[in-house]
């Protein structure tokens, strides 16, 4: 399969898929990737124990099978060792349950190819397509907004967005420091830091078409503290 991007820059491109017991979904959201668009595409199974990697596998997806459950972080970061080593120069992640609608990708790399952003964030809350989550979600997304802002400056409205797109500075990067536990609103504060540039698009988010949301009031009330201390560790700290 040809990896490069057709556009104004001769760039590989990988579309990256962490998944941890994703077996019904799996296989038509690597389809629906290869049915759009020419890029490979890695689907890193995080230790499940249904048959994720071999329905990513018959789907045409080249896959990682970790022997244990590493979590999002592990998973998302081995898909970044993996680009470096492989020679990619950008990355696209989305989920494995089919919510993210891979007709975005193109909206989410326009930026990179432009070379007027480093990170790209697809957000579910900019233009017409309004994302609609419960109560407690929402005052989740709301907090991480307002401390996303207050700490880096980016003017972001979906700091836990899954959908993104990065290039080959950020990929680097990331593969050697990378947040293990529910990572995205903690990279926003390593990205600052090395200055880099973020810019958010619009896209919309589909139902789930299998497994389900690891996020608990339980889960969710630990993630707001940890981020919070993380972000003020983080601040303060210095990268190496």
């Amino acid at each position: 399969m040809q990896s490069r991007t057709p556009g104004r820059r001769d760039l590989r491109i990988l579309t990256a898929i962490p998944a941890y017991c994703e077996e019904k979904a799996i296989g038509e959201v690597v389809r629906s990737i290869r049915d759009l668009f020419p890029y490979d595409i890695l689907v890193v199974d995080d230790g499940s124990t249904d048959g994720t990697g071999d329905a990513a596998r018959k789907a045409g997806a080249k896959v990682l099978e970790l022997p244990c459950n590493l979590g999002i972080g592990g998973a998302v970061q081995t898909s970044y060792m993996f680009a470096i080593k492989q020679g990619y120069d950008a990355i696209v992640r989305l989920d494995g349950d089919g919510q993210h609608d891979p007709a975005y990708i193109s909206r989410l790399l326009e930026p990179l190819l432009d070379e007027t952003a480093d990170a790209v964030i697809g957000s579910r809350f900019l233009g017409e397509a309004a994302y609609h989550a419960s109560f407690f979600r929402m005052l989740g997304i709301r907090y991480f907004r307002i401390l996303v802002n207050l700490f880096t400056g980016y003017k972001i409205t979906d700091p836990t967005s899954g959908f993104f797109a990065l290039n080959r500075r950020l990929i680097e990067f990331y593969s050697a420091h990378y947040p293990s536990d529910y990572p995205e609103v903690d990279s926003y504060i390593l990205m600052h830091r090395l200055k880099a540039r973020a810019v958010e698009v619009s896209v919309r988010m589909r139902k789930r078409e299998g497994g389900k949301s690891s996020i608990t009031p339980v889960r969710a009330i630990y993630y707001m503290i940890k981020v919070t201390l993380s972000f003020l560790i983080n601040r303060i700290g210095r990268i190496k």
